[in-house]
């Protein structure tokens, strides 16, 4: 900063009062001489013993209004249109003293005066506050970033008003889709059409352009932010309207776009009736509730008030960890919910049948799985026993126990399914339709969805901590696609659906259009203000190409090319634009039980080629990428070239 601007901002409060009140006492009596010398087109009226008493009666009453009004309460740096109120006010009084002292002691006082000074009042010394605050506001004395301010409305107005406020950012320029507004000063900024962007990045050195359409739909943005993507800026937006009127987030936090900004869609609002069916007063119980989809319906379902939420999960650090969010959220809120954690595993028949007793409870979704495709594969065995049994025995407990209505949270890995997972779950679909139609109190049924954003282990997170890495982004396949669905919004379709069971129901989520990977992870780099480039090798490097690189690294264990929701091609429709019903193949559980005796009993012997072969026979359609098995303690035992299999792998502790 310049040695004068550093001696101002470095006077103590006192002091800056007192040098604003004497500029305004300088100001208010230059504004009477220019109103005399304007009406008499004379100075002479200077020595006019009336005329200074009036001036000196006329100043003591504007600082005093001033004053009243906290004109000098208000920062410099910091003032916006409403000090124009204050000084208005202030002029307003300094005008009706003049009048009212000079008829007192008949200074002779034009009438039209008064008029003049006020308004000349009003031109100085707001004029002068506007000029101070821009001169403490350049960029090359405080340091602040260029950035543009996308969206021109009042959030775009408030941000800006922030943004002034604060030490990181200067906003240099407004752009707007809104033609109407293009061309106009707002806030002291030009607001230019999304066409000039790239002229106004060049001329003003800017490297973040800030969103500031808190109301804008997924699809609007998505289109905003692919016209910004090549520009080589980083982009960041403000918090959503929901968040900004819920009091959760301040105008001024801003926060980078991310992919979850812009693969979502704008979700349909749920039908509270169907939200709070199978929740609201009653005891609801979560198994998996640590989980990326166990936590989020735990959020949901506390919304809807339940007597009783029993989270039930085997993590002690994700039990703790949930647990401790929601009796915050109830606490402020003021939730009567009682929040019960439960440490146990769903392969435990009597600490889930104590459990559900002891509560009494009425609701179970049904969240603990193993998911991650490569794991299961490289662990078949335990992804076996929690899927496929955890599932029978949860199951069962509910039926033993009267629960009212059974939620499993499934795939679309079980669709088709190329890998042991997917097999798993399709397998837990199965025990779920048989035991629905045993009979029975319990109405059981199943949620079938694909990828949620931002779950653990998702592809959003891994390119995220890519890229803060600095590379290299890795993808499986060119042409390798998803569903994506936000956590949110699937929680509430899945508890929706739950609520329209009539028994052994298979609900499938319109997921919208599938998105590819590859698209996705360019598209990560871009939004960071950064270039990808590709690769041949992970360790390969090329500077000179760009930021960030990208490697295809091929498919993994078990992965495949394209997804799918539905194993036949009939889903019906449900009174939830978002939510249809499937007719899939099932079996009766007399005969299911028999196939998961030999299972169990091939689990308990880890003979993998057995468990392989009852996939194949179970109605699944089951069909592997490839014929070698995965698991990595078997590989290990085989490895070793011991031709005793099974003594081998007895010995692994199996």
């Amino acid at each position: 900063m310049p040695d004068y601007v550093n001696f101002l901002a470095g006077l103590s409060r006192t002091r800056k009062i007192l040098l604003q009140m004497v500029f305004d006492t300088v100001l208010v009596a230059f504004s009477f001489i220019a109103a005399m010398a304007l009406r008499l087109e004379s100075l002479g009226f200077v020595w006019d013993r009336a005329l200074v008493l009036t001036l000196l009666a006329a100043i003591i009453v504007t600082l005093g209004t001033f004053m009243a009004l906290g004109l000098y309460r208000a920062l410099v740096r910091f003032v916006t249109g409403r000090v124009l109120v204050a000084v208005s006010k202030g002029a307003m009084a300094s005008a009706v003293t003049l009048y009212v002292v000079g008829l007192g002691l008949d200074a002779g006082l034009p009438r039209s005066v008064p008029i003049i000074h006020a308004v000349f009042v009003f031109l100085t010394i707001g004029g002068v506050r506007f000029m101070a605050r821009q001169m403490f506001r350049k960029p090359d004395q405080i340091g602040k970033k260029p950035v543009i301010i996308y969206g021109a409305g009042e959030s775009g107005l408030q941000l800006l008003n922030s943004l002034y406020h604060g030490r990181d950012y200067l906003p240099v320029a407004m752009v707007d889709d809104n033609k109407a507004l293009q061309n106009l000063m707002i806030g002291g900024l030009r607001v230019y059409s999304p066409n000039a962007l790239g002229q106004l990045i060049t001329r003003f050195g800017v490297q973040v352009v800030l969103l500031a359409i808190p109301s804008m739909g997924r699809k609007r943005r998505r289109e905003v932010v692919a016209a910004l993507e090549d520009l080589q800026i980083e982009i960041k937006t403000i918090p959503g309207m929901s968040d900004i009127i819920s009091g959760k987030a301040e105008i001024s936090e801003l926060r980078s776009v991310t992919p979850e900004d812009l693969l979502g869609r704008d979700p349909v609002a749920p039908d509270p009736a169907l939200l709070g069916q199978n929740v609201t007063g009653k005891v609801v119980m979560v198994s998996g509730a640590g989980g990326s989809i166990g936590s989020e319906l735990c959020r949901q379902l506390l919304g809807q008030e339940p007597e009783t939420l029993v989270l039930y999960e085997v993590s002690e650090f994700a039990l703790y960890t949930i647990e401790s969010e929601l009796c915050a959220t109830k606490k402020a809120l003021g939730y009567q919910t009682k929040i019960v954690p439960i440490l146990g595993s769903v392969q435990h028949r009597k600490r889930l049948g104590t459990t559900i007793g002891a509560f009494g409870v009425q609701t179970i979704y049904h969240a603990a799985a193993y998911k991650h495709v490569p794991l299961v594969e490289e662990n078949v065995v335990e992804g076996v026993r929690n899927n496929v049994f955890g599932t029978l025995e949860i199951t069962s407990a509910a039926k033993t126990h009267g629960v009212e209505s059974f939620i499993l949270i499934s795939t679309d890995k079980a669709v088709r399914p190329t890998n042991v997972m997917g097999a798993t779950k399709r397998i837990a679909e199965l025990i779920c339709q048989a035991q629905a139609q045993e009979g029975g109190a319990t109405v059981f049924s199943m949620v079938r969805f694909g990828n949620v954003l931002g779950s653990s282990g998702s592809v959003i997170p891994r390119f995220s901590a890519q890229i803060d890495q600095g590379g290299p982004l890795t993808v499986t396949h060119r042409d390798i696609t998803r569903y994506f669905m936000t956590i949110p919004e699937a929680s509430q379709l899945v508890i929706q659906a739950g609520a329209m069971a009539k028994g052994g129901d298979v609900f499938v989520l319109d997921m919208g259009e599938p998105v590819k990977i590859l698209d996705l992870a360019i598209s990560m780099v871009k939004l960071h203000g950064l270039v990808p480039y590709f690769v041949d090798h992970p360790d390969q490097v090329l500077p000179d190409q760009g930021d960030i690189p990208i490697c295809i690294t091929g498919l993994r264990k078990g992965e495949k090319l394209y997804e799918e929701l539905l194993i036949g091609n009939d889903p019906e429709k449900t009174q939830h634009p978002r939510i249809m019903t499937a007719s899939e193949v099932s079996l009766a559980m007399d005969d299911l039980r028999a196939v998961l005796d030999r299972l169990l009993a091939a689990c308990e012997k880890f003979d993998l080629p057995a468990i392989i072969a009852i996939l194949h026979e179970l109605p699944l359609q089951y069909c592997p990428l490839h014929d070698e098995i995965s698991d990595l303690l078997w590989c290990m035992a085989l490895s070793e070239g011991r031709d005793d299999q099974a003594a081998a792998l007895a010995e692994a502790g199996q």
